[in-house]
């Protein structure tokens, strides 16, 4: 970032900043806290591995009752979980789930963490997800970030055996243990020790529950009561609790609030073993520190002599309280304690700022006008900011403003997806591990002299708009690449050798630059009408060219090619932007890269109606073979107007989130006897919206088939494996991250069941397939991952639904 109006400095007299997305003047209950916090050096690091495993509760108690420094380490960002929310899947639903976590933490007041594992989707041992996950790495990493956070004592959420279910669960619990032993020793990872230092946390313990039917917790255990009630807060560790589990909205983790005593179980892992505390046996007063006289007895006094209604009287003593600190013989704790104390320097002379911008996208390199702003509340404090070479005077409440011109030489694409990722991890580098978002965001930096102590503050910069509905709202801003390209689709299968088109939009993000010459690149085997094209953007900055392919020579099937574009040897990327109302705007730039697959199909289906679930991409994917999707709203559910449609389609767990699901499947009901089809995707077993699932009972499980390899029985005989298309060993071949999920049990007679399938070292299920004769019509419920098949391009996935949404 280049400065030209405040000057950056970037070490003031203590060489600390305060970063903070957006500075607000915090209530004086806030500041008591915070206040209380100070004489407390405690610190504690829970450990898991996907958003929503963290116990809100527990870290809410021990950020905000305990007010130890708590942090949540996560170890893969969700990115292979389900979306109840949108279509997002994958890469983008890993974004979304990292601002909810985020989100979670502002309200418990944890800290967010994650290392560069990759979520690849559900796993069922330990095993497995080593396999995927490059284990050494993610132990590095998970070293090193308990060596910076010097953690008291560690917290798993599962054990390290099949208790754990989820294979990842089991690995979280495994990489703790291993981690907590590594990190105390100074021959493993000495590369890291010029940044950090070895460090052995106290005790690692397992957070025992109830859940998965299973209940790990014993009276023997260490029990701790959590439910009390901060009457400075107002509410009980339950409500908050419950506020920030809910802010999983696309995992649907909304959440009741508790209230009243709420007793928490651990079990004892390794290290010292706690009696009657977690912190059994850990000094957490300043006694722990060198040199550290005075500094409690300087904390009281501040407590004892603080005043609501004029928070501005602490604060000379909070400036000697920071003198005092840079005394200390820890490095750890100075950081911690003098970033604290600034912030209530701050927050005591009720000092608000704000860095925003006319707009929310900019390219690198572009100049942007930043409006800034500041504004003292409390009286008699003596407040000054340094702007350019000149010092000005801030007066008790009267809005200072200033403007500035700023550049930013990088692009705000999340740090780990700069580069590609594997299955298993992403690729990150050294100095970004541990942080949940970019640490070079885009920012200004104030510099603040406050009763003549000099603090810096790096500010965000963002956006602000005033919504008719939400009110003032803020945006991050996008700084992004100088052209973008968006296609009309990700995935281009050529039936039967047929040629196939494809639209590419380019937008021009530059303010001055004009003209592009672009370069086509086309694998082998495929031949693209034009291979170099020149984008002039002298008239608009959007201009849209469409591309034909024709596959050639090369007759296999089972291939998967890409098409890409690039400038000047480099990549053209999109621009991808996610909004929903509970985080903040998402924003970045995955390269263009549309996927290029040959499948022998044949598709009679015209028409299919289609009906929303919890969000999947089925309707796009349908429409690239061409088939005109109509997607449905409730008032055109009904059976008079589905007889238009050769099939109608149900999205995912819409018998989960549609309250309607039992007047919806009535209908469908009526029109599969009258002679349609209807194909209903998989639902999971909790929160049903309908007691009946289909024409013929049968129950849903918690069953899947994670390897995506896993072999496939199938009856040849099936209608449905051979009409219009005839299937073979083949067309599994190819499938990504999972064959199914959720499958059916105690399934009627009336049920064909055609599909076999198992994971290694597990009897054959047949639950993933259920296909029956309903009056003159078809009804299929399929639990075989579909919703992610079809996006992907997977030939034999498109050729088996296509066979599905026929009569036969």
């Amino acid at each position: 970032m280049r400065l030209e109006y405040l000057s950056l400095i970037l070490c003031m007299l203590f060489g600390m900043h305060i970063s903070v997305a957006q500075h607000t003047s915090l209530s004086s209950s806030e500041i008591k806290l915070k206040l209380e916090k100070l004489n407390i050096l405690g610190s504690v690091l829970y450990f898991a591995a996907h958003p929503d495993d963290e116990n809100t509760k527990l870290i809410a108690y021990l950020a905000q009752d305990r007010k130890y420094k708590t942090g949540y380490l996560s170890l893969t960002r969700g990115d292979g979980g389900q979306n109840l929310i949108g279509t997002e899947q994958g890469i983008e639903l890993g974004l979304i789930r990292t601002q909810e976590l985020l989100a979670a933490r502002k309200i418990d007041k944890g800290e967010q963490f994650f290392t560069s594992a990759y979520d690849f989707g559900f796993s069922k041992t330990h095993q497995e997800t080593f396999d995927f996950w490059d284990k050494e790495t993610v132990l590095r990493e998970a070293v090193y970030i308990i060596r910076k956070l010097r953690p008291d004592v560690i917290i798993t959420r599962f054990p390290p055996d099949e208790r754990g279910g989820h294979g990842h669960h089991q690995a979280s619990a495994i990489l703790a243990h291993e981690a907590y032993l590594a990190a105390a020793d100074d021959s493993k990872y000495p590369d890291q020790f010029t940044t950090v230092k070895p460090w052995k946390a106290k005790r690692l313990v397992w957070n025992t529950a109830n859940f998965g039917g299973m209940n790990n917790t014993s009276e023997d255990q260490l029990s701790i009561d959590i439910g009390n009630y901060n009457p400075l807060i107002g509410i009980s560790y339950g409500e908050i609790s419950a506020k920030s589990r809910s802010q999983h909205k696309s995992q649907g983790f909304g959440s009741a609030s508790s209230r009243g005593k709420s007793i928490e179980y651990f079990e004892h892992v390794a290290g010292e073993e706690a009696k009657q505390d977690l912190f059994d046996g850990i000094l957490t007063s300043w006694d722990r520190v060198p040199k550290s006289t005075g500094i409690e007895q300087l904390i009281n006094k501040i407590n004892t002599q603080f005043n609501s209604n004029h928070p501005e009287n602490s604060i000379n003593d909070l400036i000697l309280l920071l003198k005092d600190i840079q005394k200390v013989e820890d490095n750890y704790w100075v950081a911690e304690k003098s970033s604290e104390i600034k912030e209530l320097i701050l927050a005591c002379a009720g000092i608000w700022i704000d860095a925003t911008t006319p707009k929310t996208r900019y390219v690198a390199g572009e100049t942007v006008p930043v409006t800034l702003e500041a504004i003292v509340r409390r009286p008699n404090v003596a407040v000054e900011i340094l702007s350019g070479q000149q010092t000005a005077s801030l007066k008790t409440n009267e809005l200072w403003k200033e403007s500035q011109n700023v550049t930013w030489d990088y692009t705000t694409q999340p740090y780990w997806l700069a580069s590609p990722h594997t299955l298993g991890k992403f690729d990150v580098k050294v100095e970004d591990v541990g942080y949940p978002e970019n640490k070079n965001r885009p920012t200004v930096t104030f510099h603040f002299q406050i009763n003549n102590q000099e603090i810096d503050i790096d500010q965000q910069v963002r956006f602000r708009f005033v919504d008719p509905v939400r009110g003032e709202l803020y945006h991050p801003i996008a700084i992004m690449p100088d052209l973008t390209a968006k296609p009309s689709l990700t995935s281009v299968l050529s039936k039967n050798g047929e040629s196939q088109s494809v639209e590419l939009t380019f937008e021009n993000h530059h303010p001055s630059k004009k003209e592009y010459h672009i370069t086509v690149n086309h694998p082998i085997g495929w031949a693209v009408d034009q291979q170099r094209i020149l984008l002039d953007f002298n008239e608009s900055d959007i201009i849209s060219k469409t591309f034909t392919l024709q596959p050639n020579g090369d007759n296999r099937l089972d291939t998967t090619d890409y098409l890409f574009f690039s400038e000047n040897g480099e990549t053209i990327s999109d621009s991808k932007f996610i909004q929903y109302d509970h985080i903040p705007n998402i924003s970045w730039f995955p390269p263009v890269k549309i996927v290029l697959k040959k499948v022998d199909l044949i598709n009679p289906i015209k028409r299919v109606g289609y009906i929303h679930g919890a969000g999947d991409l089925i309707p796009q994917s349908l429409s690239a073979i061409g088939i005109d999707v109509t997607v449905l709203n409730s008032n055109q559910i009904t059976s008079a107007h589905l007889t238009q449609f050769d099939a109608v389609v149900l999205g995912v767990r819409i018998f989960n989130v549609n309250v309607n699901s039992s007047r919806i499947l009535s209908e469908l009901l009526d029109y599969t006897k009258n002679g349609g089809t209807v194909l209903i995707q998989y639902n999971v077993n909790s929160r049903l919206q309908t007691s009946n699932l289909g024409p013929y009972p049968f129950n849903i499980t918690r069953n899947r088939v994670t390897e995506e390899n896993a072999q496939v029985h199938f009856d040849k005989n099936d209608p449905a494996l051979n009409f219009p298309n005839r299937l073979t060993d083949a067309d599994f071949e190819g499938w990504i991250q999972e064959r199914g999920l959720y499958f059916a049990d105690n399934i009627d007679k009336n049920y064909r069941t055609p599909l076999v399938m198992n994971d290694k070292n597990e009897v054959p299920n047949k639950g993933s397939l259920l296909i029956a004769k309903y009056g003159e019509g078809k009804f299929v419920y399929t639990s075989v991952s579909f919703f992610r098949q079809l996006p992907a391009g997977v030939p034999g996935a498109y050729r088996l639904f296509v066979n599905l949404l026929t009569k036969e």
